[in-house]
C-alpha cells in the first residue's frame, strides 16, 4: 500500500493506491483511517477495486460501520471507481445521499474527487 499525498491551495489529501485489497472487513477500515487521520490527513481517497464487494452489501453492516467513524471523526472520504455494476437501489440511493452531503462521496475518477475535496 502506497499513499499518494496531492496538494492543492494548502489542503492535503491521501490517496491510498495498493494492489491489494484494502478493505476487507470493518476494522481494516477502521485501522486505515486511525493510521491516516494520525498523519494529519482528514481527506482521503481510496479506489474501490480495493474495497471488499461485501462493503457495497449494506446488509453486511460494513459500509455503515466503517463510514459512521469517517463521519465522527470528520475526516471527508471519496471512493473512487466505477459503481454501475451495482443494481441495489438501497446501495444506489445510499450513494446518492452520500454525495449531496459531500462528507463520504462516490465519484468514477480521481480527479472529480480531489476537486470535490479540494472545495469542501
Amino acid at each position: 500500500m502506497k499513499i499518494e499525498i496531492h496538494n492543492i491551495n494548502d489542503i492535503k489529501i491521501a490517496e491510498v493506491i495498493s494492489e491489494l485489497s484494502i478493505i476487507n472487513k470493518v476494522e481494516d477500515g477502521l485501522n486505515l483511517l486511525g493510521d491516516l487521520y494520525y498523519q494529519g490527513f482528514d481527506k482521503i481517497i481510496i479506489h474501490e477495486k480495493d474495497i471488499s464487494p461485501d462493503f457495497f452489501d449494506l446488509k453486511s453492516g460494513i459500509a455503515g460501520e466503517i463510514l459512521q467513524k469517517f463521519s465522527t471523526y470528520r475526516v471527508r472520504l471519496a471512493i473512487v471507481g466505477d459503481f454501475s455494476k451495482y443494481t441495489s437501489k438501497s446501495l444506489n440511493d445510499f450513494m446518492f445521499e452520500s454525495n449531496k452531503t459531500r462528507h463520504i462521496i462516490f465519484v468514477s475518477n480521481c480527479s472529480e474527487a480531489i476537486k470535490i475535496l479540494a472545495a469542501i
